[in-house]
């Protein structure tokens, strides 16, 4: 038992000890107010456990978001898991990405967007050149609508038929529609051995046509290359499928390789090349060109160019480019490259026209943000965006050519 003695206050202590409680009690308001003002300059940040959001404070309020009222958001994420019929299908971490997905999609770019730990190790596993799927590369058109970009070399989407610049009209019975990339992925990606439907329209077609897809291992080597005659000599030709993670190790490859074998000139073949990492086309253009190879231009207007990273081994050797509606982004970064600096022709058809640069921002427990941060343009700051890279040669191939018309005009050239 505790003993509790409270002291007597005297009569003549009685008026300074009421004096000190009022300046204590001032002092202590002070301190609370002082604390209050200073949370209220602060950001909001909150931390959901559960259903029930605990608040902290940190970090200054970004202006653009100061006017939010985020009561709205709260009501309907408490009120989902208590009104909602299938209480099995109330996933507390799912709805969060989902709110976040969805924020994201808001700003109508379908190059900036919000992937789950599942979503961004596909990206990853692509990046790499091995993921269990069928074999294209998927984008959107200027309607932002899904399309193929380029169905990749030995694939079981190349042997059946698919072609760059196919509408995507539905993945099994899901509309595509207003569907975001990582969503398109994660249906058309399955374990190997298993089909996905696809319905696509061809450009110039009257009616959508369908195709059941096995899905196979896909395993890709970026680069690759064979030796063809030309009266000059003989000519390497480099075939580059996408950028990946190993892309610049297999080009440093391919390149002592051509040198060793002593080549008149080169032909780089860009056709249905999707893009990938914007280092590993600077990387390869820097093998051709001295000079500025890309222009980055950010929200302000500012212009930053970007040069080669290495001194270039072929600089001197006469070069050709094969390119059409499958060479996108990082590939067509490399081909306004070439165009641009005069260093040799572009024979094909036009580009595709993806002219944005996208940052990837990681997150704890394997998530990520692809952000739009900038776009690109040539050298001679030219934008492709939805326009595309005009060749100096162009080339339609005909669907009953048994010989590949664009290659054997660029042995011609030389």
């Amino acid at each position: 038992m505790v003993n509790l003695q409270i002291p007597k206050i005297s009569s003549s202590k009685k008026s300074s000890g009421v004096l000190n409680f009022v300046i204590q009690f001032f002092m202590v308001g002070l301190i609370f107010f002082a604390l209050g003002f200073a949370l209220g300059q602060k950001k909001v940040a909150i931390d959901k456990k559960g259903f029930i959001p605990n608040i902290t404070f940190a970090n200054q309020t970004p202006a653009a978001y100061q006017n939010v009222d985020f009561s709205l958001f709260w009501r309907v994420f408490d009120t989902l898991p208590q009104k909602y019929l299938d209480k099995t299908a109330i996933d507390g971490q799912k709805i969060l990405y989902g709110a976040i997905a969805g924020m994201v999609k808001s700003l109508g770019d379908p190059y900036t967007v919000f992937l789950d730990p599942k979503q961004n190790q596909a990206i990853t596993e692509e990046l790499a050149g091995s993921y269990q799927g069928v074999g294209i590369q998927i984008g959107f058109n200027k309607d932002k609508r899904l399309v193929v970009i380029a169905p990749l070399k030995g694939t079981p989407a190349e042997a059946a038929g698919v072609k760059p610049k196919d509408l995507i009209l539905k993945i099994g019975n899901k509309d595509t529609f207003d569907i975001t990339l990582p969503e398109a992925v994660d249906l058309i990606r399955g374990k190997l051995g298993t089909k996905v439907k696809l319905t696509l329209m061809r450009e110039g077609a009257d009616k959508p046509y369908e195709k059941e897809i096995e899905r196979a291992q896909i395993t890709v080597k970026s680069v690759e290359v064979e030796y063809k005659d030309s009266k000059k000599g003989k000519i390497g030709v480099i075939h580059i499928s996408r950028f990946g993670d190993t892309t610049d190790t297999e080009w440093d490859s391919a390149v002592s390789d051509i040198i060793s074998n002593k080549v008149y000139g080169v032909i780089v073949d860009m056709r249905n090349n999707p893009g990938g990492l914007l280092t590993s086309g600077i990387h390869v253009a820097s093998e051709f060109i001295s000079g500025t190879v890309v222009k980055q231009e950010t929200s302000d207007g500012t212009v930053t160019a970007l040069g080669a990273d290495h001194t270039g081994k072929l600089l001197s050797v006469p070069l050709s480019v094969l390119v059409n509606g499958g060479s996108a982004s990082a590939a067509e970064i490399f081909s306004g490259a070439v165009k641009d600096n005069n260093r040799g022709k572009l024979i094909g058809e036009k580009t595709f026209g993806k002219g944005s640069v996208q940052d990837v921002v990681p997150f704890a427990g394997g998530s990520s943000l692809h952000v739009t941060f900038a776009k690109w343009l040539t050298p001679n700051g030219t934008s492709i965006n939805s326009v595309g890279i005009t060749p100096d040669v162009i080339i339609e191939p005909k669907a009953d050519d048994k010989l590949d018309t664009q290659l054997e005009k660029a042995l011609e050239l030389f």
